[in-house]
């Protein structure tokens, strides 16, 4: 006796939403539109079930303007401590290498404007976005928010730390790893008293930062706390911050800086108090930012691959729904230029 056939499922029509939700036809038509005359909760409430019902939302509502065959949504959580810039230039490169990604896979992207700041805020995303997924960029200080949301919704992907109490997917570079290359090789240029400068706050910088502690350690070496120097990621924070530490009169030889915007300021700092690189004090940055290269003199930094960052996140999130996804740790570079001195 043969196997009975596994009947076909019947495709979603409007009317079947407007039956489970309620409501009229043409309230489902223009909630699908995101027409203002329908109400957020009722549209929320809609766009819910015709994502449950997997009801194609293309046919009432494409999401970009030459019809992909699908749409991402970029999210940029917004730190606590600080204003997040947009112009940053590392996150130039990622938003650049996940829209190369997002067009080889015949799909659109759309950056969003708000600034999720709490757990509220990244259910709202969720529900209100019409994409078929959303990247949020960096994690601020949202994990455990990330944690909760990925409980009821695994449409997105994190650009960001591993961490290990972690439940949702995220990509990102192998932090500990660049901070312990950076710090090991000013250590073998034989400098003594080397700053790591960086919010260790930060997600990303605390993971650095456990690098450059595990360069020390591996050499045999004590760390000075007051060589742990705050500084958000920005010049003009990084500048402030090392011009504090010349006039305290602590010596110091060598700085890792979290990102190459930190490194950058540093220099200007060190440039404005007389002080040479890499003479009197090797830098070394992060990220490999355009700017690297062209600064005077040119920074060593750690590189990013932010070419493969932008191809994994949009396949995670377009290949692995349905099902946990693992996470992602890519590898850095060393990248020796002017500022080391060797």
């Amino acid at each position: 006796m043969g196997n009975t056939p596994t009947p076909l499922r019947k495709a979603t029509r409007l009317e079947d939403l407007a039956q489970l939700a309620g409501v009229s036809v043409s309230t489902v038509s223009r909630a699908l539109n995101d027409s203002p005359a329908i109400n957020r909760r009722t549209k929320e409430h809609i766009w819910q079930l015709a994502r449950q019902m997997d009801y194609p939302f293309r046919q009432s509502m494409p999401a970009g303007p030459i019809g992909a065959d699908a749409t991402i949504a970029i999210v940029v959580p917004q730190p606590q401590s600080r204003n997040e810039q947009r112009s940053d230039p590392f996150l130039i490169q990622l938003l650049d290498s996940i829209s190369a990604a997002a067009r080889e896979r015949q799909c659109d992207v759309l950056i969003s404007h708000i600034y999720p700041r709490n757990y509220e805020d990244l259910t709202s995303a969720m529900k209100t976005s019409r994409a078929d997924g959303v990247i949020y960029i960096g994690q601020s200080y949202l994990r455990s928010e990330f944690n909760k949301l990925s409980q009821e919704d695994d449409r997105f992907v994190v650009w960001g730390a591993e961490f290990s109490d972690q439940e949702y997917c995220c990509v990102g570079s192998d932090n500990p790893e660049g901070g312990k290359r950076a710090t090991s090789h000013l250590i073998r240029l034989d400098r003594q008293n080397i700053v790591f400068l960086g919010d260790t706050q930060a997600p990303e910088a605390s993971q650095r930062y456990r690098g450059y502690l595990e360069a020390h350690a591996e050499h045999g070496l004590s760390v000075n706390e007051d060589m742990q120097i705050p500084a958000h990621f920005e010049v003009e924070s990084a500048e402030a911050a090392i011009e504090s530490l010349i006039a305290s009169g602590k010596k110091f030889d060598g700085i890792v800086a979290a990102s190459d915007m930190l490194a950058l300021g540093a220099i200007r700092a060190l440039q404005k108090n007389d002080r040479n690189v890499p003479e009197d004090v090797s830098v070394i940055g992060y990220d490999n930012i355009p700017f690297a290269s062209l600064s005077s003199p040119a920074l060593s930094t750690i590189s990013q691959d932010t070419r493969k960052a932008g191809r994994m996140l949009v396949s995670k999130l377009l290949d692995t729904r349905g099902h946990v996804s693992r996470s992602e740790r890519l590898p850095t570079n060393l990248i020796v230029r002017d500022t080391c001195g060797g």
